[in-house]
């Protein structure tokens, strides 16, 4: 049996599930999600929980049975409390500042870089190094978070960058070490 499968997703306060043709929607405060569930997975709703169950132990249903449980405690989670990706920009004339809902980068370029969010996407800085990307939907907050890093990457001499707040970058010894 899955471990992480058999375990039932807790469904907190203010967060309705509504499944319907293997499709389960969740509403909640920060918006509405929702994921197309296999139809060989069963899905149950019971009170204040739901359980994925899986009807054999192929190596299919055993890979499917984890990843949906996976999936809706994502949903669940994203619709009730969010998520959040930290960057930290590291280098001499490095800024960030929000104008409208769209960030504007000084990263070393000759002009500023302008990212526009997705839907769902919001960003905040702290002070003028800290980018904070949130919304409801885990996927597409890290997908976001990676492609700001991917204008400017941490390089390997000084660490000049973009960079994820909780990220370690080697440093390489330089020409006269």
């Amino acid at each position: 049996m899955s471990r992480v499968g058999k375990l039932p997703v807790e469904i907190p306060e203010g967060v309705t599930l509504d499944v319907k043709n293997n499709v389960i929607t969740a509403n909640g405060p920060k918006g509405e999600l929702s994921v197309t569930v296999d139809p060989s997975i069963e899905v149950k709703q019971e009170e204040g929980s739901i359980q994925v169950l899986r009807p054999s132990d192929e190596k299919k249903h055993r890979a499917l049975h984890g990843l949906y449980r996976a999936l809706i405690a994502n949903i669940v989670h994203g619709v009730s409390q969010g998520y959040e990706k930290r960057l930290q920009l590291l280098g001499v004339g490095f800024r960030a500042e929000i104008q409208g809902k769209n960030l504007f980068l000084s990263i070393g370029y000759s002009h500023d870089t302008i990212f526009r969010p997705p839907d769902g996407i919001e960003f905040a800085t702290e002070g003028n190094n800290i980018i904070i990307v949130r919304g409801a939907d885990k996927q597409l907050v890290g997908q976001v978070a990676a492609k700001i890093r991917s204008l400017r990457p941490p390089e390997p001499y000084k660490g000049k960058g973009l960079r994820y707040v909780d990220e370690y970058v080697r440093k390489k010894a330089g020409k006269s070490a």
